[in-house]
């Protein structure tokens, strides 16, 4: 009798754990759904407004689905040889800057992470030390001028060559995540540093390197701050800078100066924008999925651990 009753009450648990369960993972569930839509909605947007008449988006009848479907937007973007003009460089200084953080990045990392290396902490301090103190805009200026680099390419690529950030995610990782006793093992087989830090070092750290070219290459290619400032040459413009011209000159004749040279009209000044929206973020989106995996391991493994 007395197993009887354990039994009833140990089912009877078993339900209210089942059903609790059940609750948790609806709610959980509804709550994914809400958040997804909230963020894959505007995105959606974008793309619907960039093909749909411009009068009727701007009346807001275009909501889920496009309406009066016209290509003009993408049809002038395409035309523009400035745009191209633009992605040509941007992909030089998206590669060739990401190559130079990543070279300057990784190694200084690994030798700031050698524990027998008895100055890294005082040298890590002035990696540090600029995080949070910089010599500003003006005494910058003066030195990349000083050295005949204004309005050349080569600021655009070697400009921020080390993120302290990086540096430090890179550091703890190594430190944290490839064993000492991989080191003794190589030395015994007649390695160098150098011969560890390729052959040993790299292999083991593709999740954090993953992780450092996202960061790196999503920087210099939303980067145009720097080529405002530090370019004056059209012919060295990235991307994000004719974007940015294209924007503001259709501004000018959405407000009714016609006069400007280089818009694309009022009626379309909407789907333009839009459709430079696309056009400015399609090619991180197409990278994204395939560094997912590592960028999660890297991001983790480098923020928890030290």
């Amino acid at each position: 009798m007395e197993k009887a009753l354990k039994r009833g009450n140990t089912d009877a648990i078993e339900k209210k754990i089942n059903w609790a369960d059940t609750i948790f993972c609806v709610v959980v569930l509804l709550l994914s759904i809400v958040v997804f839509i909230i963020i894959v909605y505007p995105l959606w947007f974008v793309v619907i407004a960039s093909i749909s008449n411009s009068n009727l988006v701007n009346l807001g009848q275009v909501t889920f689905w496009p309406k009066d479907i016209r290509l003009y937007g993408f049809q002038q973007i395409m035309e523009d040889t400035r745009i191209w003009k633009g992605y040509a460089n941007t992909i030089l200084y998206v590669v060739a800057g990401t190559a130079l953080n990543m070279v300057v990045t990784m190694p200084a990392a690994y030798a700031l992470s050698r524990r027998n290396f008895k100055t890294r902490n005082k040298i890590m301090m002035y990696f540090v030390f600029t995080m949070f103190f910089s010599g500003g805009l003006v005494p910058t200026y003066m030195t990349i001028s000083s050295l005949g680099l204004i309005s050349t390419k080569t600021i655009l690529i070697i400009f921020v060559a080390v993120n302290t950030y990086n540096l430090i995610i890179a550091r703890t990782f190594i430190e944290n995540s490839i064993p000492e006793d991989l080191y003794e093992a190589a030395v015994l087989d007649g390695c160098s540093h150098f011969t560890y830090f390729m052959k040993v070092v790299l292999p083991l750290s593709k999740a954090v390197n993953s992780v450092l070219i996202l960061y790196y290459a999503v920087y210099h290619w939303n980067d145009y701050f720097n080529a405002l400032i530090y370019n004056n040459k059209e012919d060295n413009a990235p991307l994000q800078i004719i974007l940015r011209e294209i924007l503001l000159l259709n501004q000018a004749y959405a407000n009714g100066n016609g006069g400007v040279q280089g818009g694309y009209g009022q009626s379309s000044a909407d789907q333009v924008k839009y459709a430079v929206i696309i056009v400015s973020t399609l090619p991180i989106l197409c990278v994204y999925p395939f560094v997912q995996k590592y960028f999660e391991k890297g991001v983790m493994i480098g923020a928890v651990k030290g």
